[in-house]
Formats: structure tokens, sequence, C-alpha cells
């Protein structure tokens, strides 16, 4: 079934976080107020720490009610009177450990209503596996050399039941279990543990928490008779935080699904991106990334709940340009994420070379793709997004070859980027993901480039996606990267803008230069005629876009980095050059 006909703007999108600028939301639509950014952007693309969330930077949320800590009803009611439409994340495949459903499962156990919301790993692989000495099911080795693994290991998260039982549980993402320093009270209910020994026990297992250390090498001395019935309370003591994949089986989750996009509309959202949502479809022998027919089967569900809710969604898939996934997904009639172009444009920046980024920007033409675009974003630059793949003995070329893939990387990690990796099930290290830096920092924080990068993405087909800290040609965060534990690299690209940071940017030519830019692709009607893409030698880029009287041409030097762009509107023509 098709995508539902919700009319988007045409206009351009800026991407934050809700304390990206200032200190809360409201800081976000302040600046939006001001003078400097009047008429530059149509489009909010709001990251959900806009909802309550505990871990990977609002990707684990805990409920779709609003963060009030950042965002007050009133930011909503701002928004509405710039006519600034919203875009929200639904992380479809998971929910945090703190979310009401799976605290219910950790209160409840096997007696809890949401038992079957999460997907207990040995259930699920029960009677396709052999059970290892942890009392892990261990799939098949033709299952298992089938699931796609986001981090080292088994995908599980294994918890406590209140029956004392361990259950594992399918965590494809984040987790974390954390061991809580114990008091002598708690241990009061042991029999036979004198005052004596729980005064000796409990600063000995304290610091071993503290340590990290293995709990079987503590010394328990004359408490080792009892020393089950400490441990016990020691590993009821724990806590966790993890991403919990759901169940798309059960009814409830479609319940949730149902609650929850009613909520987002209610809080203005236009736009829904679905997070992760190829992860969502699990099923024994097949891969546990877009398996068909059943992702097929849960897009089409959540398309009917959007299209109730007059929402358009964008689904996010991250897969190499060989397995021709964005070609499935546009050809159901859904809008796609431009994951190529980031890598596109550096590689035609660093080699003064048009033609790949020209190719594929014919290619949305010609097959007629709806596209969101984008050059930074929260995430990491694509760069596995970029590559080929075998398809049933078939290989299907990528919008670059491995070695031009491999020069971006190389040129990103010189200038200071960081690298996230995809792993096989046993842990072998199978691709690079993505590579985390700021977009200026990626270009050599030259601001030529940075703005040749800007009116490149202003000009290719698609809705610009803005991430705010390249507006500001941010720097590549290194303390933060650092500091920032397993996912320590994303932080490398989300620093925080004072409004400071905001006033004195806007006194800064390439500030000023990328607002010109992104002003004009969000105002002028030419962008919402015809696209032309004229022959022009591999060392420059020519594009055109008219409508009616309307007209934006876009000419390239790339061996210079300057550019032209000539544009009529309402009889007046005007041409600048940078």
């Amino acid at each position: 079934m098709q995508q539902n006909s919700t009319k988007i703007s045409n206009g351009v999108m800026l991407n934050v976080y809700p304390d990206s600028i200032g200190e809360k939301f409201s800081d976000t639509i302040e600046m939006l107020k001001m003078t400097e950014f009047k008429d530059v952007f149509s489009l909010l693309y709001v990251l959900p720490t806009f909802f309550n969330s505990d871990l990977d930077r609002g990707f684990s949320i805990i409920d779709y009610d609003i963060n009030t800590d950042l965002v007050d009803t009133k930011d909503l009611k701002d928004l509405e009177e710039l006519q600034i439409k919203l875009k929200f994340d639904i992380v479809l495949n998971h929910l945090s450990v703190a979310s009401p459903q799976f605290k219910d499962l950790l209160q409840y156990g096997n007696k809890s209503k949401y038992k079957d919301f999460f997907i207990n790993w040995n259930e699920f692989w029960e009677g396709n596996g052999v059970k290892n000495e942890d009392g892990i099911i261990i799939p098949k080795p033709e299952f298992l050399n089938k699931l796609f693994m986001r981090k080292l290991g088994l995908p599980i998260l294994k918890v406590r039941f209140p029956d004392g039982s361990e259950q594992p549980y399918w965590n494809t993402f984040y987790q974390q279990i954390t061991y809580n320093s114990i008091t002598i009270d708690e241990l009061e209910n042991i029999k036979g543990l004198t005052e004596a020994q729980c005064l000796y026990i409990v600063p000995v297992i304290n610091q071993a928490i503290a340590n990290n250390q293995d709990f079987t090498t503590i010394d328990f001395k004359d408490c080792t008779p009892l020393k089950a019935d400490i441990l016990q309370i020691v590993e009821q003591n724990r806590s966790y935080l993890g991403q919990m994949d759901v169940n798309g089986k059960s009814p409830l989750v479609w319940d949730f699904y149902e609650e929850t996009l009613k909520k987002l509309k209610g809080y203005g959202c236009t736009i829904l991106r679905l997070d992760a949502f190829a992860y969502l479809h699990k099923e024994v022998g097949e891969s546990n990334f877009f398996n068909k027919p059943g992702t097929w089967e849960y897009l089409e569900r959540i398309n009917q709940i959007a299209q109730k809710n007059n929402l358009m969604l964008l689904p996010e898939i991250h897969a190499e340009y060989g397995l021709h996934l964005h070609d499935e997904v546009a050809t159901k009639g859904y809008y796609i994420y431009d994951f190529f172009l980031p890598g596109l444009t550096i590689h035609t920046i660093e080699n003064k070379t048009s033609s790949a980024l020209l190719s594929w920007a014919k290619e949305i033409i010609a097959k007629g793709y709806k596209t969101v675009n984008m050059l930074g974003c929260h995430d990491g630059i694509p760069v596995l997004d970029l590559k080929g793949k075998e398809v049933n003995g078939f290989y299907n070329k990528g919008l670059l070859e491995d070695a031009e893939i491999e020069g971006i990387m190389t040129t990103i990690m010189e200038r200071g980027g960081r690298v996230k990796n995809l792993y096989d099930p046993s842990g072998n290290k199978i691709s690079y993901y993505q590579i985390n830096a700021t977009f200026f920092s990626a270009l050599g924080e030259d601001e030529q480039k940075l703005l040749l990068a800007r009116v490149i993405q202003m000009f290719v087909p698609g809705i610009p996606q803005v991430w705010y800290l390249d507006i500001f040609a941010g720097k590549n965060n290194y303390e933060a990267a650092d500091n920032g534990g397993s996912a320590g690299h994303k932080e490398i690209n989300r620093t925080a803008l004072s409004m400071q940071d905001i006033e004195q940017g806007l006194k800064t030519d390439v500030v000023q230069k990328q607002l010109q830019i992104i002003r004009l692709r969000n105002t002028s009607a030419a962008f919402s005629g015809q696209i032309e893409i004229n022959d022009a030698d591999a060392t420059g880029i020519d594009i055109k876009w008219v409508n009616d009287d309307a007209l934006a041409h876009l000419k390239v030097n790339l061996l210079t980095n300057s550019f032209t762009i000539d544009h009529i509107e309402n009889g007046i023509t005007n041409i600048m050059s940078f």
C-alpha cells in the first residue's frame, strides 16, 4: 500500500536535541525567532530527549510523555505561531528497561501483563539451539550466522525475576548492568547471620562491587555457609539500563503503537521517523534485519496507524546501496533517507569530481524517489551505505568503489574522526558502519568547503535536513568523545551551543552565508518546480531549478571550490558569488 498523502513542506528542516541550543527547548525557539533566522526553516526535527528517556541520548524511550525538564507545552504553541512543523522519532524496535512495561515484567515476572511484550531469548529459540553452561540457548549455526549484530556477543540482557531465576531478553542495542552497594539492614533477614558477620561482609562486598570483582573470588570467611543467601541480596540489588527489543507478535505492542502515534500527533507531529524499524520483525531462520515479508507487513500496519493520524512516515534504513533496500522502500511510496549524500559530498569536494554525486542525483530524479537528505546529523557520517553488495550470487555495484570509500574514511580519520564498527556472531569486525565527526572537521575545517557542501545539499533533490552544529561550523569535540563511555564516539558531534555562542556565530561569514543559502532554498518557488542537471565537466556542477518565472541556478567550480547562484524571483534577478 502506498504512503499516505499528507502534505509536507518542501522547505528546509533544522535538526536539534531539545537542549542543543542554550539549556532548554525554549532557547531553540528563541533562536528561530531571531531576525537572522527569519524564513530559514519550515520544519524542525527534535530528537527524542523531547520524551522521557535514559540512554543513547534519547533513543532508549521510557515513555512518550513530554520531558518537562527540557520542554514546555508553550514551546509547541510558539512553533505553531512560527509556522514550523515538527518531526519526531518513534523507536519501533525497543523500549527502555525503565519503561512501565519492562518494570512491570521485572516486578511480576511470568505473572506480568507484559510477559510477552518483550522477547525472552530462550523461549524464542526453544527447539532451535542448545543451552550453554550459563543456561542461554545458542541458536543452531545456520540460524546464528544470519543474525546481524550491533555489538559484541549475543544480543541479550539477563534480568532477575522475582522467583530468583535469570531470564535472557533480546537486546539488540545498548545495555548496562550496575551492582549497587548493599547495607547491613538489607542482610538483617538472613537467618544465622550475626551483626559481627554483617559488619565484616558488607564492606567486603561493596569493595568488590567498586572494583568490578567477580563475587565468586570473595573470601566470605565464616559467612561462607550463608554465601548463597548473601549473594541473592546482592543480585536483587542490581539495576539495569538497556534498550529492550519489543515483540511485534504481541497485540499489546500494537496497542502501544496506536496510543503513541495519537499522542505524537497531539504534540503537532507531521513527519514520523521510524527508528530501527528494520530490526522489529524477528523469525527463526531469518535475518533479524529487514527480513521479508515480515518487515513489509509490519511497515504496512504502522502506515495504517499513521494514516489515521495524518502522519508522513520516514523509515530509517542503513544498508549498502548494492542491497537496493532504499529502492524497495521508495517503490512502496515511502520517503527515504538519503544516507548516500554525506559521503558523496565529501568525495566530490576532496577528489574534485562530481561524477558519482550527479549520477546519484540523476537516479533520484529518474526513479522519482522522495528523499530527506543531510550532511551532518546526531549520528555519524555513513560509509557502509555507499558500498556494493552481492545478492543471490550477483554483485551489485555501490555508488563508490571500495577504495574510494576507504579514501573518505582515511581522510576523515586523519582529521580526527572516530569509528563505529559492525560485528558478526563470533565477534569479528565485518564492516565499518559510520565515522563520527562534525561535517566541518570532516572537511578539514575549511569554511569554503563547508559552504560548498551546504549549497550542494540545498540544490540536490530532497528535503534538506540541517544539523544545528554544522550551521555554526562546529568542530570535533574530543573531550566529550573521550568522556562519553561506550557510545562516546557520537558525542564528538553533539556540542551544545550557548545563546552567547549563537550571537557570536551570527557575526561570522560562514554562518551568515550558510543562512543566506538555506533561506533561498526554503523560500524560493523555484525549488517547487523542475530540476535540470546540466552536462558539465566532472570538475564542475551545474544544477538548475525552474518553476514558471522563478529560477535558481547553481554553477560550481570544484577546482577552486567557488560557486555562483543565479536567482530570479518575481521578476528580480540576483547573482550571488561565493
